[in-house]
């Protein structure tokens, strides 16, 4: 098994690390209330998406 030959400085360490922020999730305006949803998912408020109000339809499924 290969083992490195020298202790990695910690400048490179720091370096390799700056790469690993994570990204804030974009968000969109719901067309129906205008609170903030998630791209490509029901509104968690109003439950509306694509036209449609979900909360009703899961109601009914049920």
């Amino acid at each position: 098994m290969a083992l490195p030959k020298y202790k990695t400085s910690r400048a490179n360490i720091h370096t390799r690390r700056s790469a690993w922020k994570a990204d804030a999730t974009t968000t969109d305006k719901c067309p129906n209330c205008g609170r903030p949803t998630l791209q490509h998912a029901a509104c968690p408020f109003c439950g509306y998406w694509r036209g449609k109000t979900y909360k009703e339809a899961i109601k009914y499924k049920k």
